[in-house]
């Protein structure tokens, strides 16, 4: 895996001359680990769930720093809390001296609370999500994310128009079929897809969960995660779930939180404006990983992707993915990611703002999108003055659909 460079890398290192530490978080086995390694692959490195190395550093912390003051990455740091506290008398002793501990972590709640308290200021957060459809290709970064580097407007248009798709249809739905985790993404074979992705839910359910919450209700939680791999790509209404499995709506938005906090699921919150006073103000949620929705709902072949009834809003949030994973690889600035939707139904998958501006961005499965489909677009960069509205689709070029709505391929994204 050696070769399989990530798209964050130049974020990494971007922050590490700023910062004395830097900690990357996200989901188990998305590769924080091997990044770590492959950018820093002459530094100490520590695994806190390997029993000894924990020892090492729990038995006298003070003395550990001491005799490992740089240099050093730290995994899962979430494992020895105590660490932060130590951690930062060390960079305070010399907070000049930057690029000196990358620490990574795979469930954000006790974890960002000791940053905030222990960490403010001296530390660089990366968030780390599974492949992206170019480095599982071995390719750079698309040429689509330059438009994120500075504000966007009218003189994009000329540069989109020289995209070219870096990857086919075909591509795209095994990539939509496999997901991102490195080890299955990277396998031909289709029966060990399978048993991992089968082994890793159920460690994520019997070891992480049992760890992280030790009162949690697993058959509750399991029924919790099945419903959101079916509602993916939704409308999260918290009160029907909580109906569905018997459970109060507090109970199921503690759960959602917990799916949310170990990176297994995205909730994207509604664009809110006061140029639109029907707005519905109702998070969407996904799954962030597509091979893991799809092996939870039992689709395991292409065949049966083609066939299944929820392949495009499973296909959205595959693209709204990819564009995140993209825009994140970047510089941009204060990025939020929201989705739009009016009470009367008009609605746009994905509206993300940063420094660069706001830039509503459909996404339909199909090759050819009828402008009927693109009103809500089409008045929403009306309404709020835009240069640009993106649609993306399955279609095999860049064109412009109206004088403000480009058509860009899924294969640039």
């Amino acid at each position: 895996m050696d070769g399989f460079r990530r798209n964050i890398e130049q974020k990494v290192d971007r922050l590490a001359q700023s910062f004395p530490a830097v900690i990357i978080l996200g989901a188990r086995q998305c590769g924080k680990s091997t990044l770590s390694q492959i950018m820093r692959p002459d530094w100490n490195y520590i695994d806190l769930e390997n029993p000894n190395h924990y020892q090492l550093i729990a038995d006298d912390p003070v003395l550990f720093f001491r005799e490992n003051p740089q240099r050093l990455i730290i995994d899962e740091a979430q494992q020895l809390p105590m660490l932060f506290e130590v951690l930062r008398g060390v960079i305070d002793a010399d907070r000049s001296l930057k690029n000196r501990f990358i620490l990574t972590g795979s469930a954000s709640f006790d974890l960002m609370k000791n940053i905030s308290e222990s960490l403010a200021g001296r530390v660089g957060i990366v968030e780390l999500s599974a492949f992206k459809v170019n480095k599982m290709q071995q390719q750079p970064l698309p040429g689509l994310y330059q438009i994120f580097e500075q504000k966007i407007s009218t003189d994009a248009v000329p540069f989109l128009k020289t995209l070219t798709p870096h990857t086919d249809i075909t591509a795209l739905k095994q990539a939509l079929l496999k997901g991102g985790y490195p080890e299955p993404a990277l396998s031909d074979d289709p029966v060990f897809h399978q048993d991992w992705m089968e082994n890793y839910f159920d460690t994520y359910i019997n070891r992480d969960m049992r760890t992280l919450f030790p009162r949690i209700d697993l058959i509750k939680y399991r029924r919790v995660l099945a419903m959101l791999s079916h509602l993916s790509g939704t409308i999260i209404n918290k009160s029907e779930i909580a109906r569905s499995i018997e459970a109060s709506e507090k109970t199921v938005r503690d759960y959602i939180d917990i799916v949310t906090g170990t990176y297994f699921w995205r909730q994207l919150e509604a664009f809110t404006t006061s140029k639109v006073k029907t707005t519905l103000k109702l998070p969407k949620g996904h799954f962030r990983d597509s091979g893991l929705t799809l092996f939870l709902q039992n689709i395991h072949t292409t065949d049966e992707l083609t066939h299944y009834p929820f392949l495009g809003r499973t296909f959205e949030s595959f693209i709204v993915e990819e564009l995140i994973k993209g825009i994140e690889a970047g510089n941009a600035r204060n990025v939020r990611y929201c989705h739009f939707r009016t009470k009367a139904g008009a609605e746009i998958g994905f509206v993300v703002e940063g420094s660069f501006g706001l830039l509503p961005i459909e996404i339909k499965y199909q090759s050819s999108t009828p402008k009927k489909q693109l009103t809500a677009l089409q008045k929403f960069v009306d309404l709020h003055k835009l240069p640009l509205g993106i649609l993306v689709n399955n279609s095999t070029e860049v064109r412009m659909l109206s004088d403000n709505i480009i058509q860009i391929p899924a294969g640039c994204v």
